[in-house]
């Protein structure tokens, strides 16, 4: 085969198809050789081409005969000097960081290592050719027919997120195909897409599809990487989610996936792991960044850079300081939205990737540079705000147009529904929007991402019924995994045949999933919570990829009753503007006459005084929503309006009694939903003026009857 070297172009950077061939651009400031290696589909090495040219620290050129679906990867010479931060060695394949496909796994008993492992010495370089324990990549052609796809654009005031993993959402799925169970394309299938319309959610949240890899010692446990926090490619699809091999016919599944999903009108988000690599820390392997450039690519410690800075708890922390660091997390989430099409990212960690020196900042060059690009001036940024370093906790201290997790949201309201006191003043503040952490920096209540539960931690049915975790099957002694305080189980851990106390576990899973949806903000579900998916009290399932984590859908009678319960709940979410304002509540003037948009009131029917907002002994309250005159217009610039909505909630075992405040519009106040009520929670009945509001439960009241 003609391997004729032409000069090419240093970028794009990656392999880029060409008609004369393919184009090979490297970034590596300190290399002092680059040479691009093929492979044939036995992983036999057939040739290795060094690029001559070099161009601001690119290595780039074009090979002639190299054509889509070639494999093909990295040699990179330079200094073997760990104690200034160089880990070069020739002898190790590297996978191109800007890699759009990868075929085959990381052989752990291969000497994928770049020391001399049964030394334990770090210092002392490992000769041996690491290429048949290494992934392969794919010259990718990237020619896509995306027949007209327009992306749903659901502003996120409106959204109603589903957090899921690819694999498990349809693995254990009898309706779908048996062939596409468990990947982009069971996604895609129609029962799929039937489920999650019928559910009402407006947007998946996938688990990363980033290309990762399962940690050594797991392979040594049987276990594998489930979650996907453990990436080698920010460009290339997780190839195990693909019905379609992994020579990459993954690309083109997955953009049929979005493509499928948007046609649905669901949006697709991608949880992405930008903060750290699978590379780890010095005693880790070289499998890409390390080996191309270890100086560039991860933060060191100042004064010792044989040490990496550990923001994250895995070894490594990206340097995105360094311009082409920061240039490689942007060239990626342009890819993502330019090619793939996605709607948005949940990014990992985000405060690592706001670190300047050891602060996090606002104005570090990360932000600067997201704000200002147009390609994603319009997609949807959501951070987790914290990492494991000193000062990473940043819940509410994002810049404008980021969403976050809202941890605080999480914890208040686990915390008020297992009944602790003193809550109810910051029970108020979650439930409409935490106006305290968004409102001062010019953002909206849809800043705030709720959620009660999420991948990480007890699923929502196991929340209400283990005090502990179980994660033996994890191999580490039940050791990992946080120790999680927010649980109530009623004294019995795990199921039981007891009906009262399933009863009481299911009006509490009503009272969590009722108090999420009806919140002001961006609700987020946890996938399988509508119909309790539990993980058997794992509350650490990051490396169960089995009947554990996949969602069974074989729904008893309990089961599809809460999943319809919470369909409805999300249906009722969006039909009413006033259960997801864009604005958070305020006192206005119309007319001449002040109106509340909001006003809070105690059992009595009389509004809440000021010195029981942090009672210890009250766990009682009532919240009104006047929805008659929103203060704000619709797309074509009509004046939104919409019921008034009255919410009783009694995190208390016993019941209270409570005497309802005068509706605004002066009709009848009438039932919308009782998490009381076991059969028929959304039964409607017109009230009194004073009602039973039973322990643990909420009551939901509308002002609209005709």
């Amino acid at each position: 085969m003609d391997r004729t070297l032409l000069p090419g172009r240093p970028y794009p950077l990656g392999a880029t198809p060409r008609s004369k061939g393919t184009n090979f651009a490297l970034f590596s400031e300190h290399a002092t050789a680059v040479s691009v290696c093929f492979f044939d589909e036995d992983g036999k090495q057939t040739d290795c081409v060094p690029l001559q040219e070099r161009t601001a620290f690119t290595w780039h050129g074009l090979i002639r005969g190299v054509k889509a679906g070639q494999r093909y990867g990295y040699r990179v010479d330079g200094p073997w000097a760990p104690n200034e931060g160089h880990r070069f060695n020739k002898n190790k394949l590297l996978v191109d960081p800007y890699a759009k496909a990868l075929t085959g796994d990381v052989d752990w008993k291969a000497p994928i290592f770049p020391y001399d492992v049964p030394s334990g010495d770090d210092l002392k370089i490992d000769t041996h050719d690491s290429a048949a324990g290494v992934p392969k990549c794919i010259v990718v052609d990237e020619r896509f027919d995306w027949e007209g796809d327009c992306p749903p654009d659901t502003p996120l005031a409106e959204s109603v997120i589903y957090e899921m993993h690819v694999k498990g959402f349809s693995e254990r799925n009898s309706a779908v195909a048996e062939k596409l169970r468990g990947t982009y394309a069971g996604l895609a299938s129609e029962p799929s897409i039937a489920y999650l319309q019928q559910l009402g959610v407006t947007a998946v949240e996938l688990l990363p599809v980033h290309h990762f890899i399962d940690e050594g010692h797991l392979v040594d446990r049987g276990l594998r990487d489930y979650w996907g926090y453990n990436t080698l490619s920010y460009f290339a699809p997780m190839s195990r989610y693909s019905s379609s091999g992994d020579t990459g016919g993954q690309v083109n599944e997955f953009k049929e996936m979005v493509k499928a999903l948007h046609k649905a009108g669901i949006e697709v988000i991608l949880d992405v792991v930008y903060n750290h690599t699978c590379e780890g820390n010095r005693m880790g392997p070289i499998l890409s960044m390390k080996g191309v450039d270890n100086a560039v690519y991860y933060r060191q410690v100042a004064d010792n850079p044989r040490y990496y800075m550990d923001y994250t708890g895995t070894g490594n922390t990206l340097n995105v300081m360094h311009p082409q660091v920061l240039k490689l997390v942007m060239d990626s989430l342009r890819y993502w939205v330019t090619e793939m099409h996605v709607d948005g990212f949940r990014f990992d960690l985000a405060s690592t990737l706001a670190r300047e020196l050891h602060e996090v900042s606002k104005l570090s060059s990360f932000f600067d540079t997201i704000h200002q690009d147009p390609t994603l001036a319009d997609v949807k940024l959501i951070a987790e705000p914290w990492d494991v370093g000193d000062g990473g906790y940043q819940v509410g201290n994002f810049p404008v147009l980021w969403a976050e997790w809202n941890g605080k949201y999480r914890d208040t309201v686990r915390r008020f529904w297992k009944g602790d006191g003193g809550l109810l003043s910051d029970f108020a503040y979650r439930i409409t929007g935490s106006s305290d952490l968004y409102q001062s920096d010019g953002r909206k209540p849809y800043a705030s991402i709720n959620f009660i539960t999420a991948h990480d931690g007890f699923t929502l049915c196991d929340l209400v019924s283990y005090d502990k975790k179980h994660n033996e099957a994890n191999g580490d002694d039940n050791t990992d995994g946080s120790n999680d305080n927010d649980s109530w189980n009623m004294g019995v851990e795990g199921p039981t045949e007891d009906p009262a106390i399933n009863e009481m576990r299911e009006r509490q899973t009503r009272n969590f999933l009722a108090t999420l949806i009806l919140s002001q903000g961006v609700p987020m579900l946890c996938g399988g919570d509508e119909f309790a998916r539990s993980q058997m009290g794992n509350n650490n399932c990051y490396c169960q990829d089995d009947e554990l984590t996949w969602y069974d859908w074989n729904l008893d009678a309990p089961r599809q009753r809460l999943m319809e319960f919470t369909a409805k709940l999300i249906q009722l979410r969006r039909s009413h503007p006033n259960l997801h304002r864009r604005k958070f509540f305020q006192d206005r003037t119309v007319r001449g006459s002040v109106v509340r948009d909001i006003a809070w009131y105690g059992t009595n029917g009389e509004e809440f005084p000021e010195e029981s907002w942090n009672s210890e002994w009250n766990r009682s309250l009532a919240m009104l929503l006047n929805g008659h005159t929103l203060g704000v217009t619709d797309d074509d610039g009509k004046p939104v309006v919409d019921d008034s909505f009255l919410m009783l909630v009694n995190a208390s075992p016993e019941g209270v009694e409570f005497c309802l405040p005068e509706p605004p519009n002066k009709t009848p106040w009438f039932q919308v939903l009782n998490t009381e009520n076991i059969e028929d929670p959304f039964a409607e009945e017109v009230l009194a003026k004073s009602v039973i509001l039973g322990g643990r439960s909420m009551r939901l009241f509308r002002d609209g009857k005709e």
